[in-house]
Order: C-alpha cells, then structure tokens, then sequence
C-alpha cells in the first residue's frame, strides 16, 4: 500500500509542477481594502499550503484519528 501511495503523491506532484509551468503569469486578488499582485508560480503553492494548513487545524480541532 505504501507504494501506490508513493506512486499517486508522485504522479500529483509531477501535474502540480506542470500546472506551475503553465501559469506564470501575474495575477492580482483584491479582497475587502487590500489589493496583491504576484505570479501565480507563487500563489498556487501558497494556497495549497494554506489548504493543508486549514485541514490540518479542522481535523485537529474535531479529533479526527485516521490512521491508515
């Protein structure tokens, strides 16, 4: 089971690097007062890291134990 894990985060890893790639533009978000501009090289992975920052904290808050 360990292998097909490893299989399937590489294979993710490998699309998320393309969709990296493909997106380097500059894009802007405006959100209540503030308004930020940055590539979206670099706004992708922050909002994946924000993603799993916010399921991390959820799961911990609601005791979720799945140990698999």
């Amino acid at each position: 089971m360990t292998k097909v894990k490893f299989i399937i985060t590489a294979i993710l890893a490998v699309l998320f690097g393309v969709l990296l790639m493909q997106n380097s533009e500059v894009v802007s978000l405006k959100m209540f007062f503030w308004e930020i501009s940055m590539s979206r090289i670099i706004f992708f992975p922050l909002l994946l890291l924000l993603g799993f920052v916010i399921g991390f904290v959820v799961a911990k808050m609601t005791g979720s134990n799945d140990d698999d």
